[in-house]
This record gives C-alpha cells, sequence and structure tokens, in this order.
C-alpha cells in the first residue's frame, strides 16, 4: 500500500467513531468527518484528525477534500461513506420534503463525495471506496421506505459504479450490516418527530409500537452486535488484495440475503411485515 490515508463520514458516534479511532491505531492516516462543529471538536479531543463536513452542503464537501488532499499531497487510499441517518414512517406519510432530506444525506452527498474523489484515485492508479448500506438495501420492511428506498438507490449507484471501474485498480464494496448498536434509533427519532405527523396518519396505532422501539435504551433487535463487527468488514475491503462486492453483517443480514433468494415475493413480504412488527392497514 502505497499511501495509508482514509476519509471516513459521519464519525460523531458508533461506527465511524469506532471505525476512525480502530484504524488510526493500526497506523492508518485517518481524516474523521462530522457534520457538526461540536462533534468535529470532540473528535479533536479525543485525538482524531477532524474535519466538518456536511453531506447535504456541496461547499462545505468540496472544502473539506480540499484540506484533506492539502495534508496529503493530493491523495488518498480509501473512502468510507458512513454518514447517513434513517427516517422512520409509512410511505403514504413522507412528504416530498421529508425524501429528498432523505436523500441529500444518504445519497447525493455520498455520490457527490465519491466522484469528487474518483480523479484522485484515478490519477494516483489505485483506491478503494466503501459504502455503508444496510440489510435495508436489499430487503425493504414497513414503516422504513425512505430509508430503504436511500439505500436501495445507494446499492445501485454502487453496483453501476464498480463495474464501470473493472480494471481500474479502484474497488467498491457495499457494507450490509443489520442491527448495530450505535445512536441510529435515536436520530431516526429525531427525523421522526420532524417530518412525521402522527397524530392525523391512518398508521397511528403502528407509530405507537414503532416509538417504543426507537426510544427503548440498549439494542432493541435480536443478534445486535457492536461497531466493531462492521470494522472488520470495512478493514478487508480496504486491505484485501481483491475486495468483496459485499460484506454481511450480523445473523440477520445472513439469513434475510439467504431467505430472499428461495421464497416467494408473497412469502418474503409476510416475513418482513412480522420482523418489522407491522401490520395491514
Amino acid at each position: 500500500m502505497k499511501n495509508k490515508t482514509i476519509l471516513i463520514t459521519g464519525c460523531s458516534s458508533g461506527i465511524g467513531l469506532y471505525t476512525a479511532q480502530h484504524l488510526q491505531k493500526m497506523g492508518y492516516q485517518v481524516f474523521a468527518s462530522a457534520r457538526k462543529p461540536d462533534d468535529v471538536k470532540r473528535l479533536k479531543q479525543l485525538g482524531l484528525n477532524s474535519l466538518q463536513l456536511d453531506l447535504d452542503d456541496s461547499l462545505s464537501i468540496k472544502n473539506a477534500l480540499i484540506k484533506i488532499l492539502d495534508q496529503t499531497g493530493g491523495e488518498l487510499y480509501a473512502l468510507f461513506n458512513n454518514g447517513a441517518y434513517g427516517l422512520a414512517g409509512a410511505v403514504e406519510d413522507l412528504t416530498r420534503d421529508a425524501l429528498r432530506a432523505q436523500f441529500e444525506t444518504n445519497l447525493f452527498g455520498t455520490m457527490e463525495l465519491t466522484n469528487l474523489i474518483l480523479p484522485v484515485m484515478r490519477k494516483q492508479g489505485y483506491g478503494r471506496i466503501i459504502q455503508n448500506s444496510s440489510v435495508l438495501g436489499f430487503a425493504a420492511m414497513p414503516y422504513r421506505g425512505a430509508y430503504n428506498c436511500s439505500k436501495f438507490a445507494l446499492e445501485g449507484l454502487s453496483d453501476t459504479l464498480r463495474q464501470e471501474l473493472s480494471g481500474s485498480n479502484i474497488y467498491v464494496s457495499l457494507i450490509e450490516p443489520g442491527p448495530i448498536i450505535s445512536d441510529f434509533r435515536k436520530n431516526a427519532l429525531k427525523a421522526f418527530n420532524k417530518y412525521i405527523n402522527s397524530d392525523n396518519s391512518q398508521h397511528k396505532e403502528q407509530y405507537s409500537s414503532m416509538l417504543n422501539r426507537l426510544k427503548k435504551e440498549g439494542p432493541a433487535a435480536p443478534f445486535t452486535l457492536g461497531p466493531e463487527a462492521v470494522c472488520e468488514k470495512v478493514i478487508h475491503a480496504i486491505e484485501a488484495k481483491h475486495p468483496q462486492a459485499r460484506y454481511y453483517v450480523t445473523k440477520p443480514t445472513y439469513i434475510m440475503g439467504y431467505l430472499k433468494r428461495i421464497l416467494s415475493t408473497r412469502m418474503m413480504d409476510q416475513l418482513l411485515i412480522k420482523a418489522s412488527g407491522g401490520g395491514k392497514q
């Protein structure tokens, strides 16, 4: 490896924070980015080389990359697109603004950053692009429509990009976690309260049980793993001579991946509805 540098987005907590700290301990030159200035300050206090990068803001993305390339002499070995959040809510309760906000962070900002970095990787002749997707990137569940479609879209663009980069020595990998200990549910609760009018919804009853899960402290689903499980896959995607196109994380992801191949759509729907705790309207 010529230059062990990596940019990680969404490092304020959870997967991003753990991965940034672990890779730095391994000897990587890590650039840990976060959206909020207070989080950037806290990351610096933790000893990380941190900078502000707001995926919803094109200027913020460009300025962050300029700062990074200035420190690396114009090179970057790897990008871990981890920054994202989940918006819970029934599809019929999603406004255009709500969907736009979900895609701005989870897809548009991610791909804008990726496309700005690709010329750097092409010039240096190598690179790794690692996208943090989800089991919900291939198995949609009720009341997660905005998040489902943002991750489905990320997987479609990543698959296309991987094909287009064939032979370039730039590899694209998707990480597909199931339940991981993080602030994901806490952030999802904030997004739900901002965008979903639950009082006037046909799904008010389902929202009540869903909100209880979002508010629950600690793991809310079976087989929940810590962020180290994702970090292990990220390391393989960075260091393997031929990284995998997809990395499953947690038992639910492996199970869903297998069942999606063998079950009919009708049977898969029934399974996912039950697993989500949702019901028919």
